[in-house]
């Protein structure tokens, strides 16, 4: 069988294929990049069901427009609005199964092959493989615990003109790192400056502990004239309300939306009107925020359990910023005292002491920090993730 020359530029991921590990009795996983499950709003969830069924049966059971299911968008809109991103009408987004059928649908409407692309050093893993997949040349741009060097962005646009720039601005995965106010302002600015287009992916920004983040790129775009026809916006309902609805959606310039919309069509036709139906009833029903300020509180606590216990048993051998929201803590090991330097090394050694985690050198495109390594603190409760973390310090 003759397979097409685009599957040479990509490979599996490493993440799909260390969860084959797993399967060892009593280990503690730090591996996943997905939100607790008994922390869903079942409940919620059931009524929101019983709601849609009840009141829209017939659409919500039906074939849908290939744009996202009215209510859904409008409810969407709203929802945008109330964290700040003023003048998103529900014909400015479209919804999409999960904000990677965005991404999706960036690489077939924007990307050809030899196109070069910006992304973050280290970034979203999936990002790397579907970009590459339309034949994007990657250009990794550094980030340290504050985003995006600046300075160095600049420099890669115009060395590079690329047809994009993606970002992760608000505890990104891997890095969990949040752009500050400052910065984001600027890349706004080198947008218009250089009339880049700027894909800004958020499906972590409502997960803050304690301070909410600054604005998001599309919420500050109102103050940067020019910036918002250059901007485009993936948000995600998986990681706050339940991934099996695999709801997402893009915000962007009509022109883009139209093209991703023929696109769609092409794959899935439309998003699930089921799911839309009872993604929008929960929404209308108003128990978002009620979800919200609970996972934050929880994954808030892991967080400072993860970070506290990482000091304790690591000691110096290892390095990070402790995260201020989303699920991940991105680390470097120091090889202090002739410990282990090598994330891939540790990883295996950690497997043979019972705990997993993601060593970091698949999320970057180019010239891998092969120290570095992301664990999740999401989805094991606090005496999970000590004992975990005890047992890595075993495998140092």
């Amino acid at each position: 069988m003759q397979f097409a020359d685009r599957l040479n530029n990509v490979e599996t991921s490493a993440i799909r294929e260390l969860f084959k590990l797993l399967g060892k009795p009593g280990i503690i996983s730090f591996a996943g990049g997905f939100p607790d499950s008994a922390m869903f709003d079942v409940d919620g969830i059931r009524a929101a069901v019983d709601q849609a069924l009840t009141e829209e049966a017939g659409a919500a059971l039906q074939y849908g427009a290939t744009e996202g299911y009215q209510p859904l968008r409008e409810q969407l809109s709203a929802f945008m609005a109330s964290k700040g991103a003023q003048g998103v009408a529900p014909e400015n987004l479209i919804v999409t199964t999960g904000s990677q059928q965005a991404l999706d649908l960036l690489g077939k409407t924007l990307i050809s092959p030899g196109d070069k692309v910006i992304v973050e050093g280290p970034t979203f893993l999936a990002t790397i493989q579907c970009f590459r997949l339309y034949g994007a040349d990657l250009v990794s741009a550094p980030i340290d615990g504050h985003g995006v060097q600046i300075d160095a962005l600049e420099k890669l646009i115009v060395e590079h003109r690329p047809k994009f720039v993606y970002l992760i601005p608000t505890f990104g995965n891997p890095s969990g790192a949040m752009l500050n106010l400052e910065r984001r302002k600027k890349v706004l600015e080198l947008a218009v400056k250089y009339q880049t287009v700027v894909v800004e992916d958020d499906p972590y920004g409502d997960l803050y502990f304690g301070e909410a983040p600054p604005p998001s790129l599309l919420a500050l775009s109102a103050t940067v004239p020019g910036s918002r026809e250059l901007l485009v916006h993936c948000g995600s309902l998986s990681k706050v309300l339940s991934p099996g609805l695999r709801v997402g959606w893009m915000i962007g310039p009509d022109p883009l939306l139209a093209r991703a919309t023929m696109c769609k069509q092409f794959s899935d036709a439309h998003t699930s009107t089921f799911a839309q139906a009872t993604a929008a009833q929960y929404l209308k029903a108003g128990r978002m925020p009620g979800t919200l300020a609970h996972v934050r509180t929880v994954y808030a606590e892991r967080a400072q359990a993860m970070g506290d216990a990482l000091r304790k048993e690591l000691g110096d051998a290892v390095e990070f910023v402790q995260p201020q929201g989303g699920l991940f803590v991105w680390a470097r090991l120091t090889g202090a005292g002739g410990k282990v330097a090598d994330g891939n090394v540790f990883a295996k050694r950690a497997i043979d002491k019972g705990v997993a985690f993601v060593p970091g050198t698949p999320f970057f495109c180019a010239n891998p920090d092969p120290a570095t390594l992301r664990l999740s603190f999401a989805t094991a409760d606090v005496d999970k993730i000590r004992e975990g973390v005890a047992r890595l310090a075993q495998a140092l």
